[in-house]
């Protein structure tokens, strides 16, 4: 996911790229620690997607508020 492909979606798609994000984020933590993982840098990739839909979202706001 790049931050161009986020802008051009709207604000209610982004909330559910959110969910299934953090939906995914949370799976891959729990194969950690029951010792399943075998993509560790998901982890890490999942969390950088996160921030930017964040990021994405909060100058959508910011935009809307002006």
């Amino acid at each position: 996911m790049n931050a161009q492909e986020l802008r051009n979606k709207t604000p209610d798609q982004l909330r559910e790229d959110l969910v299934a994000l953090k939906k995914e984020a949370f799976n891959l933590r729990f194969q950690q620690a029951t010792g399943q993982l075998e993509t560790t840098a998901r982890i890490r990739t999942v969390k950088r997607d996160v921030a930017r839909v964040l990021t994405v979202l909060n100058e959508k706001a910011a935009e809307a508020a002006e």
